[in-house]
């Protein structure tokens, strides 16, 4: 097959510029082959290569006595004691998923689960981060049902329960969905998996599901921007077998019980390429692959299509070649391919072969070491408009104003499409804050939360980065969870625009500063850039997945609301409106500044929080919508009414940082205001549980009421 001449026009369309290219040309001191120039493309990109973001997330604190691994493996590994080990991450699949939702969202939960089983670790947690435009926009329905579906087919299929997340709608994403999926697994602590090959002359071995054309360039397809031809992408969307997942995460995990394995890695964006450049890279070997010995499952592939391919549900593994035969006889057993494709070399080449004809020979670690890494410009982003006058609201009209909102409304509708007890460990379910599983055969649990409010985060980046680590921090808190570290899924515009470019480095600064004040180190994480539309970005979305160890299933802090009880908030009430969930959605505005975070406040009040675990029935902190949202939602919960008795619109609907909703006894509650005297902390009682309304002040409407718009506004808008 004639390959394309290499022209100007072929170079932009792998998504290297000019001055690229030249440095290609310097590299490999020739022209190169078609699928040379694909492998760059793959290697170089933005998804792969990081090289806008690399100067800045070096940054981040990463690094703690919990962390066994950070940041360069397919997920980060954190200690829970008992010599056990959690390993987790967070990845985008924004691009795929606006061009084809179903298939984008599943092959998103799909490459998550793989990048945690390949360190060794059983998945048992999911949980996603999903951005939709307006719900009035004529592609949002068919993007959350599709996204959504996509989600819960993958997931419920593989088995792993989906335990949290959270789900926005803004016109800023009409034409760029995000899709943010996070997974968590259980590892022995000195049983971990590496990426890093060893060894000269050890067997390269291609395991799990055939290759195919789909996913041929979807890494390079995700490190551009969208416009009209977003139809011409949808072949780069790859298609997923949740089943065939299921036999390799088995066939993989039972492989590593053999001693057979010296290095492994997923193969996700940029497939065979990106995997076997990363295992030889990360080991200072090369690697000879001979194409012919690929499984495929289509006619006449091309090195090329072989190369960038992104099919599915495929592993590349060193292998002790001594132990071939155990090795095979798994795979053999599970039903899935298992090719030796290569070997490792002495030389620094990346060499592809296909039928004896030489496709590629490229110096490996320039592939990797020598992509560019740009210290974009980037400009402050300027201070918001004043807030000036917000009108008060009748305070229950404020109240449904945000439950009829899809925004603000029960997520119900998406959870109830998930799996959620799978696999019997999940101690809490979506829809009351973070998700709890137990560790399987201990006394322990782990807690998973996933935030980030990117209306603050365009306000301010800085504050905006730091109030999703804080909001995070406390979710774990609100359950009795030590929050232990941190993922990250950094989603923002076109980085080559200084404005852009300014809200990325501002909320970089954010997290590093929340994560080191608050003991929570990023361990994994993931940049998506270029999420624009016809020159239109998205909000900055930098979003937070987190883990929090619960030391003993006795120590969850439950979520028991009875008649009676007392509503206390920890911290102290200041009325910040700008940048509210009440400003946006009754007045239609986004002015004002994106509210102030102590981080030392937090650290204390979380600590607190734990410490009196005992005199705390129920607990929720305080975000979106302040302390009128949060109250109505923890009664609605317990089917129970509630009296706050402050009508003050700044009060109810205020969000002030820091703060956290208590319900508790009249005995608890003293025990509690003594502590909180003690360490000099506010704690006021704002309210009480009981009745069947909803009372704020002089306001009410009947709970039943309520909470049928509460549980239709989602659904009801796009369903």
């Amino acid at each position: 097959m004639q390959e394309p001449a290499i022209t100007p026009d072929l170079i932009a369309s792998h998504g290297l510029s000019p001055e690229e290219y030249e440095r290609i040309l310097e590299i490999v001191g020739r022209e190169p082959t078609f699928t040379e120039l694909g492998i760059f493309s793959a290697m170089w990109n933005e998804h792969c290569s990081y090289k806008s973001s690399k100067k800045w997330l070096r940054t981040l604190p990463t690094t703690g006595p919990q962390v066994i691994c950070g940041p360069g493996e397919n997920a980060g590994v954190v200690d829970i004691g008992d010599g056990q080990a959690v390993v987790f991450k967070m990845e985008s699949h924004n691009h795929p998923s606006y061009i084809e939702p179903y298939q984008g969202a599943a092959t998103g939960v799909g490459g998550i689960l793989r990048d945690v089983f390949t360190m060794g670790a059983r998945p048992i947690a999911a949980m996603n981060s999903l951005s939709f435009g307006e719900p009035a926009h004529p592609r949002t329905r068919q993007l959350v049902n599709g996204v959504v579906a996509g989600v819960g087919g993958y997931g419920n299929c593989f088995g792993v329960p989906t335990v949290g997340g959270e789900v926005r709608f803004d016109p800023a994403y009409n034409g760029n969905c995000l899709v943010n999926a996070f997974a968590a697994g259980l590892a022995d602590a000195d049983s971990i998996f590496y990426s890093a090959a060893s060894g000269v002359g050890m067997p390269v071995v291609y395991l799990g599901a055939k290759t195919g054309r789909d996913g041929v360039g979807g890494a390079t397809m995700a490190s551009a921007e969208f416009d009209d031809t977003i139809e011409e992408k949808r072949p780069t969307v790859q298609v997923g077998d949740p089943f065939t997942e299921k036999r390799l995460m088995e066939a993989t995990l039972e492989l590593m019980q053999t001693g057979a394995v010296i290095s492994i890695q997923d193969m996700g964006a940029a497939g065979l390429t990106c995997s076997a450049v990363e295992m030889g890279d990360k080991g200072h070997l090369g690697v000879r692959l001979d194409l012919e010995n690929v499984p495929v499952r289509e006619e006449a592939m091309t090195a090329y299509e072989m190369m960038l391919s992104e099919s599915q549900e495929r592993m590349l593994m060193v292998l002790r070649p001594e132990l071939e035969a155990e090795a095979r006889a798994v795979f053999d057993k599970w039903d899935l391919d298992f090719a030796i494709v290569g070997e490792t070399i002495a030389e620094d080449r990346f060499l592809i072969m296909l039928n004896g004809e030489v496709k590629a020979d490229l110096p490996l670690s320039r592939l990797a070491s020598s992509a560019p890494e740009y210290d974009r410009p980037w400009i402050e982003t300027p201070a918001p408009l004043d807030l000036g006058t917000v009108a008060g609201i009748d305070p229950i009209d404020g109240l449904r104003t945000l439950i009829s909102s899809p925004n603000y409304g029960s997520r119900q509708w998406v959870y109830e499409q998930y799996d959620t007890t799978v696999m019997a460990d999940t101690v809490r379910v979506p829809g009351i804050g973070a998700g709890i599983v137990r560790v399987h055969g201990t006394d322990k649990a782990l807690a998973f939360t996933s935030d980030v409010t990117p209306r603050y985060v365009k306000a301010n980046p800085v504050e905006g980065g730091r109030q999703a680590v804080a909001e995070a921090y406390r979710n774990l808190s609100a359950v009795g969870a030590r929050p232990l570290a941190t993922t990250d899924n950094m989603n923002f515009g076109n980085p080559e625009k200084p404005e852009i470019m300014g809200q990325f480095v501002g909320a970089i600064k954010g997290i590093g500063e929340a994560v080191a004040a608050l003991d929570m180190p990023i361990v994994s994480g993931n940049v998506s850039l270029y999420n624009e539309t016809d020159g239109q970005a998205i909000l900055p979305t930098p979003t937070i997945g987190a883990v929090g160890l619960i030391e003993h299933t006795d120590d969850i802090i439950g979520f028991d609301v009875r008649a009676g009880y007392h509503a206390l908030v920890l911290g102290a009430t200041v009325g910040h409106m700008g940048q509210s969930a009440l400003l946006a959605e009754a007045f239609s505005r986004n002015d004002g500044e994106a509210p102030a975070v102590d981080l030392a406040q937090e650290a204390v009040h979380g600590n607190f929080i734990r410490k009196n675990r005992a005199l705390i029935s129920a607990c929720t902190d305080l975000s979106d919508g302040g302390l009128a949202l949060a109250a109505f939602e923890m009664a609605e919960a317990a089917g129970i009414g509630i009296t706050l008795t402050d009508g003050d619109t700044p009060t109810l609907f205020g969000e002030d940082q820091g703060r956290y909703l208590i319900a508790c006894t009249a005995t608890q509650a003293s025990a509690l205001t003594s502590a909180a005297a003690a360490g000099g902390l506010v704690l006021t009682k704002v309210g009480t549980f009981g009745g069947e309304t909803v009372q704020y002040g002089n306001s009410r409407a009947p709970l039943e009421f309520l909470a049928r718009i509460y549980r239709s506004s989602f659904a009801g808008a796009v369903a």
